[in-house]
């Protein structure tokens, strides 16, 4: 049988995500965090939101979640997914992520306005 749990403990460490991190993105202690890693069945939604937290695809290792989560892609916005999305790390991660989207451009600006040179 598939131990949860420990599936979510070894993603959750190889990430390099933090268990304190994790413990204050849900809104919960540390002890707690170690509680789900011990659980077995731990519920497909805890997953999921781990997973989310940690940026982690869990849907490959347990088979079930995938449905689960096609699921709550459809569902809105909670206050804990606001809270997220309003959080530093989702500011910063978006900033990265506009930079290197634009250094992309301004090389194929390059490209062109070179290419524009030959002809």
């Amino acid at each position: 049988m598939i131990h949860r749990g420990e599936i979510v403990e070894k993603a959750v460490r190889e990430s390099g995500y933090s268990i304190t991190k994790l413990a204050d993105r849900l809104g919960k202690s540390r002890r707690h965090i170690y509680n789900l890693f011990a659980n077995p069945e731990l519920p497909v939604e805890t997953i999921l939101e781990i997973g989310k937290i940690i940026h982690y695809d869990f849907s490959s290792l347990l088979p079930r979640i995938s449905k689960y989560f096609a699921r709550l892609e459809k569902e809105t916005f909670n206050e804990r997914e606001l809270q997220y999305i309003q959080s530093s790390e989702t500011v910063e991660f978006w900033k990265n992520k506009y930079l290197l989207l634009l250094e992309k451009y301004n090389t194929l600006l390059e490209k062109r306005e070179v290419n524009r040179e030959k002809e």
